[in-house]
Order: C-alpha cells, then structure tokens, then sequence
C-alpha cells in the first residue's frame, strides 16, 4: 500500500494535526499519552517531510511499539493523510448498512477498520451535507442472525469497538464471582452441630437453676475466602488491564475482604481507591494513584515487594489469588521462581489469569513465563467475557 503524497505544512500547522492524528490513534484503541504525542511533533520537526516514507516511518517509530498495533496506525495514517482510495472505502463504511452474521465479519482487519471508523467518524461527520430523503428506521427480520449479546462474549477486548467496550463495562458491572463459602475458626449456635458448647451450655444450665443439663451446640462459621488481586499494567497489557479493573471494581463492592494491587515497575496497592461505588470515579482515583502505567513490567521485583510488605497483612485467612499478566518480564525472570514459590505458599490457590492463552500456538517460551507456571494452581485465558464467565464457573467449585 503506497503512502499519500504529503501537503506542504508549516510548523503549527503540522504540530496541530499531528496532535489530531493522535488523538485519533488514541480514540481508536491504541494506548498513547500527550509525552508520547510530543514526541511525535518533535520527531517530525528534526526529520522534516521532504520525503513521504521518512514522514510515515517517523511517525510510526514513535507511536507504535507493538506488532499488533500496525494494521490500526497503517490504516489511519492513510485515511488521516488524505490517501483518495482509502477515503472512499471508509466513506462507504459510514453509509447504513445491513450486517449480517458472515465469517468475515470477525476478521481482524475488520475489527480494525471498524475501530477506526468509530474514530474518524465524528469528524468525517461534520464534512457531510445533510442528508434529506434518508429513512428514519429500517426493519429486518433477525430472526436468523447472531445475537449481539452472544457476539458480545466472544470478542477479544484488544479488537472492540469504543461502543462494544461500553457494552461490556456494563456486563462486567453485573458479573458475580461466586466463590464458595469456607469454615472459619469462629463458631455459631446450631442445635444439629457435631460440637457442643460448653460455655452456653454452663450458661443456660445456671439459668434453668435445677439440675438437668441441656447441652448447647455449635458448628463452624463459614465465610467466603479473601481475594488479593495483582494485576499487571504494563504497556503490553494495557486493553486488558483496563477491561479488569472493571471486574476488579464489581468484586470490590460485592463483597468483603479484597484487596487490590497493580504493578509494572513498582508495586501500588489500589484497594482504597477501587472502594468509591462509582466506576468513574474510582478509577480517576486510580490513575492518579499509580505513577507508571503502561510503562515495562518488573515482576520478580514487585512480588517481592508484595511478599516482604503486604503478604501478612493481606494474605491471612486463606486467601484465593488472582494474578493477572502476561508474564513478559524486563528481567528475564530473574528471582521470580522463588518468589512465585513463597506467593503460592501463602495462599489458598493461585490462578495466573493469561491473555496469551487466547492463542491456540502459545507456548511457554520466555523465561518470566517458565519461571512461574510451576507455582500456579491453574492457567487460565482472560481476553474477553466468556472467559470472565468461564473464571467464575472454576472458582465457584472451589472445595471447601
């Protein structure tokens, strides 16, 4: 695909559709921040646009640093840039259409291109006339195609759209973790419990004042298990680290003892922050809590910060954990073993929550990732509702 020939921009000009261009990257799904925007401008500057592949390449350098983001940059870049071709393709995208169930609709391209669309359009909108003679409404039978809901559960967060993302906020927000009620050292009065209880029944004795003993039982308490979550949010794990602080938000106000920490290259214990009822508000806080999001990723160092801090404090009680990562480790997994090992002896049961397991091909191949799948109770996939749904089936057999 050949790159459009470049107007001729003077300095503001050129900065403030560099700042558009990004702006349009970032509404389309791609993680970037304003540094990372002026990085841009400043890159443009010192290379200048005498040549069209210099201008697209500079461009590409900064803002794009994974494999999978160069279908959305490639693909906005000729659309932003005026490329003729591609403008009437998209042009076509925002005209009505009839969707129907076709196996090319999940492509990834696809996906892609309607992320984009979604981006662009509010401001392709306004260039538009009105339009007169357009029908208000169209009816069609659906009886015969997939439900949007079923859809829905099926699609990778890293490829939805800005309004099927809200979609599944909302779902999130209703999702329950039904983890099975365990007994605890604490007791209760049960008239059927297998142990009697002397003290109540030395009480009710002396109360009765005769000589009859009535012997008083008791049983067990039981009470679902702590939850300590330890979510990574490193630039790899951007998408999906958003999508489960929305979980982690619907856990928090749905019951008692959870505690929550993010890491990338620092431990950040977020707990008090994801108790404000409002998921907006919450996560305001949150960002303003936690100084290196979407940065590189230290895991061996952050456990064992959580190991030597907050291990007794948190996980007492036998607690369930749940680590969310992707296990790309800056340090090769330097010292990650053993602290996995003494993460997986303090708790009840560990389950390491992968996005790289969406991948029918993966493989257990950096060092990070083969450091700590020994200390995992179980390996699970979390890219998209169903595998939400699938978590909260395996924890709700969780033995007692």
């Amino acid at each position: 695909m050949r790159p459009p020939e470049l107007p001729a921009e003077s300095g503001h000009k050129l900065a403030d559709n560099v700042m558009q261009f990004v702006r349009t990257l970032r509404a389309a799904g791609l993680p970037i921040g304003p540094g990372r925007a002026l990085e841009a401008i400043r890159a443009v500057e010192a290379t200048g646009l005498a040549r069209r592949d210099d201008f697209y390449w500079t461009l590409h350098s900064v803002l794009v640093n994974r494999r999978d983001q160069f279908p959305l940059f490639d693909q906005a870049f000729h659309l932003f840039w005026k490329d003729p071709q591609l403008l009437e393709k998209m042009m076509g995208l925002m005209l009505p259409r009839l969707d129907l169930p076709q196996e090319e609709d999940f492509a990834p391209e696809n996906r892609v291109a309607e992320r984009l669309r979604e981006a662009l359009l509010p401001r392709a909108a306004r260039d538009l006339p009105p339009q007169k003679d357009a029908p208000s409404d169209v009816e069609i039978d659906a009886s015969m195609t997939f439900s949007d809901r079923e859809r829905l559960q099926t699609i990778d967060f890293e490829s939805m759209t800005q309004a099927e993302l809200a979609a599944a906020r909302r779902a999130i927000a209703r999702l329950r973790l039904p983890i099975p009620r365990v007994p605890v050292r604490r007791s209760r009065p049960d008239p059927r419990g297998a142990r009697i209880d002397m003290r109540a029944t030395l009480r009710a004795t002396l109360r009765a004042g005769h000589g009859a003993i009535l012997l008083k039982r008791k049983s067990r308490r039981r009470r679902p298990p702590p939850l300590v979550v330890l979510c990574d949010i490193s630039g790899s794990m951007e998408r999906y680290s958003r999508m489960m602080l929305h979980f982690v938000h619907a856990l928090t106000n749905d019951r008692d003892r959870v505690s929550t920490f993010v890491f990338g290259t620092r431990l950040t214990n977020i707990t008090r922050q994801l108790r404000q009822r409002d998921v907006d508000l919450a996560l305001v806080k949150v960002a303003k809590a936690v100084a290196d999001w979407s940065g590189g990723t230290r895991i061996g160092e952050t456990l064992h910060e959580f190991n030597r801090r907050w291990s007794r404090r948190v996980a007492h009680g036998g607690p369930i954990l749940l680590l969310i990562s992707d296990g790309l480790d800056q340090a090769a997994g330097e010292g990650l073993g053993r602290e996995m090992e003494r993460l997986h002896k303090s708790v009840r049961r560990l389950v390491w929550l992968n996005p790289l397991l969406r991948y029918d091909a993966f493989e257990p191949k950096s060092k990070g990732i083969q450091a700590m799948l020994p200390h995992v109770d179980e390996f699970r996939p979390v890219h998209n509702l169903k595998s939400l749904a699938a978590l909260a089936a395996a924890l709700e057999g969780e033995p007692a």
